[in-house]
């Protein structure tokens, strides 16, 4: 299925994909795997742009697929693209609902062709469902705030003109994890709660756990959510929303790491 262009500044206007491809337009899709909630469509045009405004450059075609509808690309509008990202998701990536199996065979069809591809929270752990790992519920259970990572040596020594900090702070908003990494996948970062905070599975694929492209007033609207919900209790949302106030995603450090990854030429 098609998707639908998006209207961030980098997306090329309507009936300008094949001209911009021409043109040697680079061109990236964003997977979206939950819906937008009023607040975030409202304060940031919805979780596409939030995205966007992390990694996209003038210049960049971008475009978003609603995968949680079972909206994806063909095979064949596949290779169109430079690079894919998949979003955070309220549902379990081993969950068996007809478009999250849809997604893993999508995946799986994208690992064939080597394609770069960027998985955020349920899209970490999916990447890994689909290329043999396994997931469930975190054995710590919710991991909510700003958590400090600590990236494995690989990330350090090889990408050291990226600068990529030993403590790197990011937001987290989970309760399920990736179990055990598919074979021959690498861990690249861990943190006290989560064992695998971040993977990759060759030069083309990486998994991130916490969530680079959120900012604080996102994670406040999430945190209010669950507990509405009453999916956690008060005191583990006074302790997620303290953990804003000791520290700070490092932002640009997560963009230049990903940036790296989906645009680049990272040899591990």
């Amino acid at each position: 299925m098609g998707g639908e262009n998006g209207d961030a500044a980098v997306a090329p206007a309507a009936g300008e994909k094949e001209e911009g491809k021409e043109k040697g337009r680079r061109k990236f899709a964003v997977l979206l795997c939950a819906d937008d909630s009023e607040y975030v469509r409202k304060a940031y045009g919805g979780y596409f742009k939030v995205f966007v405004g992390l990694l996209g450059e003038e210049g960049e075609a971008w475009q978003v697929y609603r995968a949680a509808h079972g909206e994806l690309p063909t095979a064949a509008e596949a290779d169109g693209y430079d690079g894919f990202v998949i979003t955070g998701s309220c549902n379990d990536a081993h969950g068996d609902d007809p478009w999250i199996e849809g997604l893993v065979a999508f995946l799986r069809t994208l690992d064939a062709k080597k394609k770069k591809v960027l998985g955020v929270c349920f899209g970490h752990q999916i990447l890994s469902r689909a290329l043999g790992g396994t997931t469930g519920r975190a054995k710590k259970g919710w991991d909510i705030g700003v958590t400090c990572i600590h990236p494995s040596h690989t990330i350090i020594k090889s990408q050291a003109s990226l600068h990529i900090p030993s403590h790197l702070p990011v937001i987290e908003f989970h309760r399920d994890e990736v179990w055990q990494l598919p074979p021959q996948a690498e861990v690249l970062a861990w943190s006290e709660k989560t064992g695998i905070e971040m993977f990759r599975y060759g030069n083309h694929i990486m998994g991130i756990q916490g969530h680079p492209e959120y900012d604080k007033g996102i994670l406040l609207h999430l945190i209010d959510r669950l507990l509405q919900r009453n999916l956690i209790q008060t005191c583990h949302a006074e302790a997620a929303k303290a953990s804003i106030g000791m520290r700070q995603p490092d932002r640009e450090a997560w963009k230049r790491l990903c940036k790296g990854f989906l645009k680049g030429d990272l040899l591990w």
